[in-house]
């Protein structure tokens, strides 16, 4: 707490704070277990002095002060250490002594969070309450004209194509004369998005890749991961595991001698090499791994310093435009496997998809395009980044799937959507509306951490410390003693959970469609929305 009489302008009262940490004397046994595990150092153990009047009996006595000392939980007022409302602290408290309440009005700690001259910077999710995929409505149901499914009667074959797919004509010439065929991988549509070992703790990030090989190996779910920036265990690059695997590349090319170096040692090919020049999260932004994870292993991983922060820059450093960016990271990508690995650049959704798509047509090495929306990100990004940049990822993914379609490849060049994805929990439904949208696949990074992780934050900025290694349940946090908190073989069932769960709902919506053997790629008249703008904006129904 701040003393007495010295106050700034910085000085806060916890009903200044978003969350007040509510503590009952009588129940608390000062065991200590809630300050041991608050992950930001919000409470801790205070001495209380309470004053009493002494009563007087008659006009003999003059009445005095009594003092009782006790011992106590006392809040933090300290901007750099709020409470975040995570409730750890309930979780963990035997007698039920101390739950943190949000404040009964708007906080000011958001006009105190600069100090220093930094803009605030966190993790977690961006403060956007609705979403157009929310409100799309599946609306052609074959009844007596097609024919309809029965989602539980019938076998599908729910898979998509990772990889650039030549025209009759092309597949049909390159056989005859024997020339290269651009390789295809027959994937799961809902691919888990790129969380990088760094961002993610060492069991979550190992609990996902369980998960992963479960789903292929028992279920026959051919679901592929994506590493994020940053490299992977050495012992992943040369185990079997691999093919079941998308290696990212960004710009601030951590992790990939690791990778390189591995090459001569791999027992398989990763499914797909994925270049990232962009976030959703924060566009115009690269990628940035705060100094509070940067540990000896991901130092060593990464080929860095401990303890500095590692920035990717915005792009790609080595490259000035579209073509040359397509010509030296592509093709020495695909030069690096001998051509044997589908090789595709994900990119910020913006105004400019179009520009990129058009020139990767062009060019027999691009696999595909992954967009990401603006409603993505766990990593760090500036608060005015996450809720004033970027581009909803509907309407980008439709006007690129219109644009292939104008130029005749709607079916040569898969289209990956994410960004918000899942992100008020309608996993399935929002998938489903993408792929008829136009996407080939879809990438879900953060519904996935959340759901197999058993994350606490919130639209209503909950924690959200995603980015300073705090994570008061282990999923982000490179602290041994508060990453151990999760079990990895935990994270893998629910990972597991969550993909069958997904398959159950994804054919449900397919089953009226009258799709057992393909994706519904493009089908926007089965869609309805709404909202007359929003209908025109896409090129779907208006229903009311």
């Amino acid at each position: 707490m701040e003393p007495v009489g010295n106050l700034h302008p910085s000085t806060l009262s916890t009903r200044d704070l978003p969350w007040r940490v509510l503590w009952k004397r009588e129940k608390c046994t000062l065991c200590g277990r809630c300050t041991a595990a608050c992950p930001v150092r919000a409470i801790g153990l205070g001495v209380h002095r309470k004053r009493t009047m002494e009563v007087s009996v008659g006009l003999a006595t003059k009445p005095s002060n009594l003092y009782q000392v006790y011992h106590g939980i006392d809040q933090v007022t300290d901007p750099a250490r709020a409470c975040i409302g995570c409730g750890l602290c309930t979780q963990v408290c035997p007698n039920g002594a101390i739950m943190a309440l949000r404040s009964d009005e708007a906080d000011k700690l958001r006009f105190h969070v600069n100090k220093g001259g930094e803009p605030r910077r966190r993790g977690g999710r961006r403060n956007d309450p609705g979403s157009v995929l929310d409100r799309i409505k599946f609306v052609r149901i074959s009844m007596l004209t097609d024919p309809a499914l029965d989602a539980g009667r019938h076998e599908f074959e729910v898979r998509t194509l990772l990889g650039r797919i030549l025209s009759p004509e092309e597949s049909l010439r390159a056989q005859r004369e024997n020339l290269w065929i651009p390789p295809v991988r027959e994937i799961y549509p809902l691919m888990v998005g790129g969380m990088s070992f760094g961002a993610l703790s060492p069991n979550m990030w190992e609990g996902l890749q369980m998960g992963v090989a479960y789903l292929n190996e028992e279920l026959g779910m051919p679901v592929r991961m994506c590493t994020g920036e940053g490299g992977c265990p050495p012992r992943l690059l040369r185990s079997r595991f691999l093919k079941y695997v998308i290696l990212q590349i960004a710009s601030g090319y951590f992790g990939w001698d690791e990778i390189i170096h591995a090459l001569p040692e791999m027992k398989e090919d990763p499914c797909a090499i994925e270049i990232k020049y962009g976030q959703g999260a924060k566009p115009g932004d690269g990628g940035l791994l705060m100094w509070y994870k940067v540990n000896k292993l991901i130092a060593a991983i990464r080929g860095v310093p401990t303890g500095v922060s590692l920035p990717s820059p915005p792009t790609h450093q080595t490259k000035y435009s579209i073509e040359e960016s397509v010509a030296k990271m592509i093709q020495s990508m695909c030069m690096a496997w001998g051509f044997r690995v589908p090789v595709y650049p994900k990119i910020s959704a913006t105004t400019t998809t179009l520009a990129v798509l058009n020139n990767l047509a062009r060019n027999p090495y691009a696999a595909g395009l992954a967009i990401d929306g603006e409603d993505g990100g766990t990593g760090a990004a500036y608060n005015v980044s996450m809720n004033h940049m970027g581009h909803p990822i509907a309407s980008n993914i439709r006007d690129a799937y219109l644009n292939l379609v104008k130029i005749g490849k709607q079916n040569e060049i898969p289209i990956l959507a994410g960004g918000g994805v899942g992100k008020n929990g309608n996993l399935a439904a929002n998938a489903a509306a993408l792929i008829m949208l136009g996407a080939s696949g879809i990438q879900a990074g953060k519904y996935i951490m959340q759901a197999c992780g058993g994350c606490v934050g919130s639209e209503a900025d909950r924690c959200n410390i995603c980015n300073i290694g705090l994570c008061p349940k282990g999923i982000t946090s490179q602290d041994p003693r508060i990453y151990r908190r999760l079990d990895p073989e935990d994270v893998a069932q629910r990972l597991v959970d969550v993909f069958v769960s997904f398959d159950a709902e994804l054919k449900k919506i397919l089953a009226p469609l009258g799709r057992s053997t393909s994706l519904p790629i493009g089908m926007a008249d089965a869609l309805g929305i709404d909202d007359r703008n929003a209908a025109e904006r896409l090129g779907i129904r208006y229903v009311v």
